[in-house]
C-alpha cells in the first residue's frame, strides 16, 4: 500500500476537519483504493526458476548502505604502515576474535563479532561518480545503457512478492530513499520501496503514512468506525468484485495504521537494555527496527545511513562521530540475530557505492579529506549462507589497488541472489518487451571474477 493511499484513508485531516469532510472521505476512499498501487503481489508473475547450485538460506536481506562512500583504510582494511599521508591519526588497528583479521580502532564492538561476518577487501568497479557508482553496486548493470535496471530490493520484491503474505510491503527503506537513482527501474512504481520516514530514535517513531503526530490511535479508530457506518456504497453493493478488492486493500491499510504493521514499528516493545545495546541514535534504532521487520518476514530491508559518508573535508572529525555509531549498531544487529536464531536465514551486507581516496588531501579547503575512490573498497557480509570469520581478496600496501581476487558488483550481487534462491540469469519483464535479465552475465564490458564461493 503506497504512502499516499494510506494518507487518503484519514491520516492527513487537519484539526478543523468536519464530520461532512469525514463522510466525503468515506465515499471517496473506496474509489481511491480501487486504483491504488498495492505492493509487489500485483506485479506480473515471475517465471519459474531453475534450481540454484547453492542451497537457499536467506529468507530476508538487510542492506546497510553507506551512501557517499566510506573509507576502507580507516575502517575494515587498515594499513598501519602506509604512512601519515595515508593513515593520518589512525595507527593502531584492533585485533578481533578471529586470528589475523584486524579492524580500525573505531570498531571495538565489531572486533568481538568477527566470527559472524566476512570482509571483502577487493571490491572494485573503478567508477567515481555517486549516481553511477550507486547504480553499479545496486544493480551490477553498467550506467548509461538504454534500460534503467531495478535495484536489488526491487528485484527481491518482484520475485518474492508473489507468495509474500506479510502486512508490511516486501521492500522497506529506513528511513529515506537514497535518491541516487530510481530503485524500481523499469519494473515500475509498484516495485518502489516503502520509505518509513521518521526517526526510530525519537520517543515515537512516526512512520510516514502509518503514524501521525496530530492524530491519536483512539481518534483514528473512531474515524474508521464512522467511515464504515457512512459508506452506503459498500453496504448496498453486496458482493461486487471490485468493492471486495477495495475492502481488502483498505483492511491492509488499516492493519498498517492500527494493527500488526504498526506494532512492528513500535520499538517501545523492546527491552530498554537491548535498545541501549543497539545505541540510542538513529542508526542504532534503524538496525533494531530492521531486526523486527525480519521477524515479521519482510524480504528486503535497506538502512540508508543517516548523514552519509561523503567526507571530502574534515574526514577524521566526521568519521570519529559516525564510525562508533556504525560499530555499535551493526555489531548489536549481528549479535541479536545470532542469539535469536535468525542469522542463518538473514543475509546482511554493508558497504557504500565506493571507498575514499587512500591518500589524504590535507590542502584547504579539504583539511584532511578523502575523495571518491572506486578502484578498491571493502564490503562486510554476514549470515544468510555467508560464512563468518573470513577475508576475501586484498588490496595493496596502501589500499590503492586490488592485490588479489577482485570482486565486481556482478559477483557480489550474484552471490546474494543465489543464497536467496533467485536466479541471477532470470528474465525480468520489460514494459516494451525488451530482453532484460537480473544480472548482465556475458554482456559487453561486464567484468566478473566469479561468485564468492570461498564464503558460501
Amino acid at each position: 500500500m503506497s504512502t499516499s493511499n494510506l494518507h487518503q484513508i484519514g491520516m492527513t485531516c487537519s484539526r478543523s476537519t468536519t464530520r461532512r469532510d469525514v463522510m466525503q472521505a468515506g465515499l471517496f476512499s473506496t474509489a481511491s483504493v480501487l486504483f491504488s498501487n498495492t505492493h509487489a503481489a500485483t506485479a506480473p508473475a515471475p517465471q519459474a526458476l531453475p534450481a540454484a547450485p547453492f542451497k537457499t538460506k536467506a529468507k530476508s536481506v538487510i542492506q546497510v548502505f553507506l551512501w557517499g562512500g566510506m573509507s576502507h583504510n580507516d575502517t575494515w582494511d587498515p594499513k598501519p604502515d602506509a604512512g601519515y599521508d595515508y593513515n593520518g591519526p589512525m595507527k593502531a588497528p584492533l585485533s578481533t576474535n578471529v586470528a589475523g583479521i584486524r579492524l580500525s580502532e573505531w570498531f571495538p564492538k565489531l572486533a568481538q563479532q568477527a566470527d559472524k561476518f566476512s570482509l571483502i577487501r577487493s571490491m572494485t568497479h573503478g567508477n567515481n561518480g555517486h549516481e553511477t557508482a550507486a547504480y553499479l553496486v545496486q544493480t551490477a548493470h553498467q550506467p548509461g545503457e538504454r534500460l534503467a535496471y531495478p535495484s536489488v530490493g526491487a528485484v527481491f520484491s518482484y520475485f518474492r512478492g508473489k507468495n509474500y503474505k506479510g502486512v508490511l510491503p516486501p521492500y522497506v527503506v529506513l528511513t529515506q530513499p537514497q535518491g541516487r537513482f530510481s530503485e524500481e527501474g523499469f519494473l515500475g512504481a509498484k516495485l518502489k520501496p516503502f520509505a518509513t520516514g521518521g526517526d526510530p530514535n525519537a520517543s515515537r517513531f512516526e512512520v510516514e503514512g502509518v503514524i501521525s503526530r496530530s492524530i491519536s490511535d483512539t481518534r483514528q479508530q473512531a474515524r474508521r468506525d464512522l467511515l464504515a457506518k457512512m459508506d452506503t456504497l459498500r453496504q448496498t453493493a453486496g458482493g461486487d468484485a471490485q468493492l471486495t478488492a477495495s475492502e481488502q486493500a483498505k483492511a491492509e491499510a488499516y492493519d498498517m495504521i492500527l494493527g500488526k504493521g504498526r506494532e512492528v514499528f513500535d520499538l517501545s516493545k523492546e527491552k530498554p537494555d537491548l535498545r541501549d545495546r543497539y545505541g540510542r541514535h538513529t542508526f542504532g534504532q534503524d538496525c533494531l527496527a530492521a531486526r523486527r521487520m525480519v521477524e515479521s518476514g519482510v524480504p528486503y530491508i535497506v538502512i540508508n545511513y543517516p548523514g552519509g559518508w561523503d567526507t571530502h573535508s574534515n574526514h577524521f572529525q566526521t568519521m570519529g562521530r559516525q564510525a562508533p555509531e556504525l560499530d555499535q549498531g551493526l555489531a548489536a544487529l549481528l549479535l541479536d540475530l545470532k542469539e535469536r536464531g535468525l542469522l542463518e536465514s538473514t543475509l546482511v551486507w554493508c558497504c557504500g557505492e565506493f571507498g575514499r581516496g587512500p591518500k589524504i588531501d590535507w590542502q584547504p579547503p579539504w583539511n584532511g579529506g578523502r575523495n571518491h575512490y572506486g578502484k578498491v573498497f571493502s564490503v562486510l557480509v554476514a549470515g544468510g549462507g555467508f560464512k563468518g570469520g573470513h577475508v576475501v581478496g586484498s588490496s595493496d600496501a596502501k589500499a590503492e589497488e586490488v592485490k588479489d581476487r577482485p570482486v565486481y558488483p556482478v559477483d557480489l550481487l550474484g552471490s546474494v541472489y543465489q543464497l536467496a534462491g533467485i536466479d541471477p540469469k532470470a528474465k525480468l519483464p520489460h514494459p516494451m518487451g525488451l530482453e532484460a535479465h537480473v544480472l548482465p552475465y556475458g554482456e559487453e564490458g561486464v567484468k566478473s571474477a566469479g561468485l564468492l564461493t570461498e564464503i558460501m
